[in-house]
């Protein structure tokens, strides 16, 4: 089992920030493929941002440049930093993660997210205008 937690979730104003955190193992910042994905109830999930054990990032067009994946391994803690946030970006995020040993390039990029064996319950942001 992977352990995963997300915590970080929030109402914020349009054009705020949030830092979703996500508990983990060292093992798994280690030598897990990671990321966030978010849904809406009744919607199909989107892949947020990911990162390769090596720190290769991908991201959703829609996020690049506004959103950021991180690790902190002082604190066993997977990271989204997310800036500019907008209405759209209200949803239910998702930590996840699994074992890819050649990494998301050639799966699809952040994507592959969406067919990980490990989530967690997720953590809400609400973004309003």
């Amino acid at each position: 089992q992977v352990p995963l937690k997300e915590s970080g979730g929030d109402s914020v104003q349009t054009g705020g920030s949030l830092t979703l955190s996500c508990s983990t193992s060292e093992y798994a910042l280690r030598a897990l493929s990671m990321g966030w994905f978010r849904q809406v109830p009744g919607r199909i999930p989107e892949g947020v941002a990911a990162i390769d054990p090596d720190g290769t990032t991908y991201y959703l067009d829609e996020v690049k440049n506004r959103f950021s994946i991180s690790k902190d391994k002082t604190k066993n803690n997977l990271n989204l930093h997310m800036a500019g946030l907008r209405p759209e970006d209200t949803s239910v995020y998702h930590c996840t993660a699994d074992y890819r040993p050649s990494g998301l390039s050639q799966l699809g990029g952040v994507e592959a997210v969406l067919h990980f064996g490990y989530s967690g319950q997720g953590t809400r942001v609400t973004v309003t205008s």
